[in-house]
């Protein structure tokens, strides 16, 4: 049996604005197709735009029913099975457990729903399990639940969100004690979501999968860009799966909001999972990804923070000051979305802790941070990583990124002191933060280029890159004046059209300039450069120039050039990038409809989280949900939203 129900996309014209935005929405579209001899779902696949990316198939292999029966587990596809059409969108399975037990599997179609219905009729088969394996090379489908149980099970209901494909609400209508499990495996790219229920005697178990679709959120006035970019705003939220040997740090517990559902949860940058679920903090109703950021912050506080007061960064990887900002800001993002105060509370002396950790950082009293590693030129060799999430970066010592982060971090946590009436906390960490802005231009800005170097490394010496990145950082956060910050992004977007870069479809290079060997990572002695993505083996970094860190476009990087520029009142540049990156994201540019994913990959360099300048994968992850934090400038174009956000950074 095949459902597949027929809609269309507005027109658009070649800025990515839709031509009439009073068209009604398409209706989604949901593709089932049965088995007509075993009870089997080969086929399922959505498109909540209407589109036709639905016409590709999300699974690995077929959803398919286990039961259990005295004790033991049966793959209902191995037992004897009745067939059955009902109507013109129903399928019917009638599975023989034993002589005096049948299950009945009822699937159903109707306009914008599917729905599943599981019972039996007989003594035996006390329950069942309904299997999703989800293919992560399609796309990188996970869970987004109301809840999770103590032992890590998410509860229903729950999104199932398959990134550029929509999200689908899967909701039972009966008062049952379902559990769920989400299972992968990094190393074999699967997913499965496992749905168990217990089985009564005439009593059935009626799942609904419903599309989802964000309405437009209050305040915001680019309704055209909002359909075009609704989709995609899920994408940034991928609790993982269960996958990898939990004793071992490459592994991931169920339900921390990760890099992808089979990949690596990381600290350093979940501030952006925060700010995202700032704008939207509940995606459906009972569906609160501002709590998955507030439960991702208490993993990392209660598992991953060393006793010095240092948050791991990955795996076992520490000296990343960035990974103690990234919880503090996330946790702000949190509670001024969802007003919890008794959380903060509960959390505010562990919080005080990893900020701290910074405090004690700051190693000759300048008021910068200090990382540990000293930024020397050539002194960064495999396995080690480097100050921050940009791990093969040499950056060192005095690193602008880290201390606009921390800055940002000790005004957050300033500003939730005072929500707890902590008068002496919030002036300490508010004084801290003063010092460091005070220092920040004074010891980072380079007079020879005109704009802010990466880092100064402990020997000295200034270490420019020509990042868009890193000055946009200082210049949203309000690290640099208004007047300096104007002249700053007026040279670097000169450097932009001199280096002859035009594709902002892709978002904006992490450099403009080549990173010099001893600039980046270099390989351990007796290996090649090859080892390691994006590493130079010519001095001067021209061999690998575009790729990867090395001057390619890291989409996640985007967002900052946009809001720095919407800061200063660039908007007609800003916008022009964010048209161009929408139109993208909206089309699709891959097998799987992805404009800035193409599934989960985990191969050097065929990953779409990364680009060379003329549009080729130069990344490994595949899917990386920092990538879609550019959506964010949705909001961002808009000073109301701005201010919102980055209140702490106002208040003197």
């Amino acid at each position: 049996m095949l459902f597949f129900a027929a809609a269309c996309l507005a027109g658009v014209s070649s800025f990515g604005e839709i031509k009439n935005s009073a068209m009604p929405d398409p209706k989604p579209v949901i593709r089932v197709e049965t088995d007509t001899a075993n009870a089997l779902i080969p086929v399922l696949s959505w498109d909540t735009e209407g589109g036709d990316r639905a016409r590709t198939n999300l699974l690995r292999d077929p959803v398919r029913l286990r039961t259990m029966n005295n004790g033991q587990w049966t793959d209902t596809r191995d037992l004897p099975t009745q067939h059955e059409e009902v109507g013109n969108s129903g399928t019917r399975y009638h599975i023989a457990v034993n002589p005096d037990t049948d299950l009945v599997w009822a699937i159903t179609t109707e306009p914008n729903r599917l729905t599943m219905q599981i019972g039996k009729h007989g003594q035996g088969a006390e329950k069942a399990e309904l299997v999703f394996p989800f293919n992560p090379r399609t796309a990188s489908t996970c869970v987004l639940p109301s809840g999770w149980d103590q032992d890590g099970h998410p509860l229903l209901p729950s999104i199932i969100s398959a990134p550029d494909f929509g999200q689908v609400l899967l909701s039972c209508r009966e008062p049952v004690a379902l559990k769920a499990r989400l299972e992968g495996s990094r190393a074999q790219h699967t997913v499965d979501l496992i749905i168990e229920m217990p089985l009564a005697d005439d009593r059935t178990c009626t799942l609904d999968f419903d599309p989802v679709r964000l309405p437009q959120p209050t305040g915001l006035k680019a309704n055209a860009l909002w359909r075009m970019g609704r989709r995609g705003w899920f994408n940034v939220f991928q609790p993982s799966a269960t996958w990898g040997d939990p004793g071992h740090p490459f592994s991931a517990p169920a339900g921390i909001l990760a890099n992808n559902v089979i990949s690596d949860p990381v600290s350093c940058l979940i501030g952006l999972y925060g700010d995202h679920a700032f704008f939207i903090p509940e995606v459906a109703p009972g569906i609160s990804v501002a709590d998955m950021v507030r439960r991702t912050v208490d993993w990392w506080l209660d598992h991953r923070t060393r006793p010095s007061g240092e948050v791991v960064a990955y795996w076992d990887y520490g000296d990343m000051l960035d990974a103690n900002a990234g919880p503090l800001i996330a946790a702000w993002d949190y509670v001024e979305a969802t007003g919890d105060t008794k959380w903060l509370e509960r959390r505010i002396e562990r919080l005080e802790f990893i900020a701290n950790f910074l405090v004690k950082r700051d190693i000759d009293d300048d008021g910068l941070v200090e990382s540990t590693h000293s930024g020397n030129y050539g002194m960064l060799f495999d396995p080690a990583r480097t100050a921050s999430a940009y791990d093969t970066i040499n950056a060192g010592f005095k690193d602008a990124y880290s201390n606009a982060l921390t800055y940002r971090a000790w005004r957050c946590l300033a500003d939730l002191e005072r929500k707890l009436r902590r008068d002496d906390a919030r002036a300490q960490y508010a004084r801290h933060a003063h010092r460091l802005k005070a220092r920040f231009v004074e010891v980072l800005f380079n007079p020879a280029t005109g704009w802010i170097a990466w880092w100064k490394s402990e020997d000295g010496e200034l270490h420019d890159l020509a990042s868009p990145m890193i000055n946009s950082l200082a210049i949203e956060y309000g690290l640099v004046e208004p007047g300096q910050a104007r002249e700053i992004l007026t040279r670097l977007w000169k450097k932009i059209e001199d280096a002859g870069f035009t594709r902002f479809d892709l978002g904006v290079p992490l450099t403009l300039v080549p990173v010099r060997k001893g600039d980046y990572l270099q390989p351990k002695p007796g290996k090649t450069a090859a080892t390691i993505c994006g590493a130079p083996e010519r001095e001067d970094g021209t061999d690998t120039f575009q790729k990867y860190l090395n001057g390619g476009c890291c989409v996640s990087d985007a967002v900052h050039f946009m809001t720095a520029l919407y800061t200063v009142g660039e908007n007609d540049k800003a916008d022009q990038i964010l048209h161009a990156m929408l139109e993208r994201q909206q089309k699709g540019a891959f097998p799987n409809g992805g404009g800035f994913q193409n599934g989960v990959v985990d191969a050097y360099p065929n990953g779409a989280e990364f680009f060379t300048w003329d549009g080729q994968t130069c990344g490994y992850e595949g899917h990386l949900t920092y990538s879609f934090s550019f959506l964010q400038a949705l909001f961002l174009r808009q000073p109301d939203f701005r201010a919102r956000l980055y209140r702490p950074l106002l208040e003197k």
